[in-house]
């Protein structure tokens, strides 16, 4: 009996892969048939690596080509894991919000000096001034917005939108907010990769309806790492604030940070820096100011840096008290306090304002990695 092609490819025909519902040809999984006489050599290309899936493909085309070909004849199969891009799962593709005006990142060089603090009374002093407010508390090992804003234990609430199941944001004091810490227990720790991470913050950002918002404020965690990088990648940032507290320490990292938003091919536009914690008033001396940590060394920084100085914010007991009980210092109207907030924010609408006047928005930036090293490029 002569072996042809179209005999081989009918019992190709009725089989197909694991998994699939197609059959072998209508895949378009049989890359190669050659015939050599009573020698048949089957190339057939699959995704699923797995030695047990290969081998069972190969067991069913043995028995398919012997049972409607021939018995006598002599079948080689080379199965091919198809190769797929790998893509970088770490990061986000960039795209603007519809809705969003500005989206401006409070970042710091290192922990500890009341960035989302700084945060979240902003948002209330923004929201007090008539904007519409958001913040994403993108700090996904560490949040703490929930707290400060006095809604541990909620959960954003789901929304049917033109077919699209989106997140709701929880809103308080006129500020709308979405944290991982809605979505976990107050005593787990969030134990993720960068990959994971990422995919948190995804959909914290693109599967949420945030509506018409004037700002939304990002909260970033500590450092120059793998989230920052995310978000810039993810979203076209406006600007970007720098808390720092006056000490050196503080201040060699909070260089770092700016230098990060400045690279060369990363490029936010630095709105300038904020000192936190600047000096320390007791209630019972309300007129003294204690420079504890040093004096003016953010100021001095900005200088330094010939980058905005946004003001200086005071190391008060209420402050952190307002915090802890879920009720941001800058809905204290009329005080010492407030009043700060008041002016910070104000600088950084400033800067906001001069800076979309006069430079193009911001894009998002696209990034990959290589050899262990991130590389960047703009969109």
């Amino acid at each position: 009996m002569k072996i042809t092609r179209t005999a081989i490819e009918n019992a190709l025909s009725s089989i197909s892969l694991p998994g699939s519902g197609k059959n072998l040809m209508a895949d378009n999984v049989v890359k190669n048939i050659n015939i050599f006489r009573d020698e048949v050599v089957v190339d057939v290309e699959t995704d699923n690596p797995t030695l047990q899936a290969k081998k069972k493909t190969e067991a069913s085309i043995l028995k398919a080509i012997h049972e409607q070909v021939s018995e006598k004849v002599k079948i080689k199969v080379n199965i091919f894991v198809k190769v797929v891009e790998k893509k970088d799962i770490n990061l986000i593709k960039g795209k603007p919000i519809e809705g969003i005006q500005n989206i401006i990142a409070i970042a710091s060089g290192k922990g500890g000096v009341g960035k989302s603090t700084v945060t979240a009374n902003m948002a209330v002093s923004l929201s007090n001034m008539g904007f519409m407010v958001g913040v994403l508390d993108a700090d996904i090992y560490g949040p703490s917005m929930p707290i400060m804003f006095d809604m541990s234990g909620e959960r954003p609430k789901a929304k049917n939108i033109d077919g699209i199941s989106k997140m709701i944001p929880v809103e308080n004091f006129g500020v709308k907010l979405l944290s991982i810490g809605f979505f976990t227990k107050p005593d787990q720790a969030v134990i993720w990769r960068g990959p994971m991470a990422a995919k948190a913050l995804n959909q914290m950002i693109f599967d949420a309806e945030w509506g018409e918002l004037d700002f939304l404020l990002i909260d970033l965690p500590p450092g120059t790492g793998d989230i920052h990088l995310s978000i810039m990648q993810s979203l076209p940032i406006t600007g970007a604030v720098v808390v720092s507290t006056p000490q050196a320490v503080a201040l060699a990292d909070a260089k770092k940070g700016v230098a990060m938003f400045q690279q060369k091919n990363i490029q936010v536009p630095v709105l300038g820096i904020i000192e936190n914690m600047a000096y320390f008033t007791p209630e019972e001396l309300a007129e003294n100011k204690y420079y504890i940590f040093g004096k003016s060394g953010a100021k001095y920084l900005a200088e330094d840096l010939e980058i905005p100085f946004l003001g200086e914010l005071p190391l008060i007991q209420s402050i952190r008290e307002a915090g802890d009980m879920g009720r941001p210092a800058a809905m204290q109207e009329q005080t010492v306090v407030a009043t700060a907030f008041t002016e910070v924010t104000r600088a950084v609408v400033s800067q906001v304002v001069q800076r979309n006047e006069q430079i193009p928005p911001t894009e998002a930036i696209k990034i990959t990695t290589m050899a262990g090293c991130a590389a960047v490029t703009n969109q």
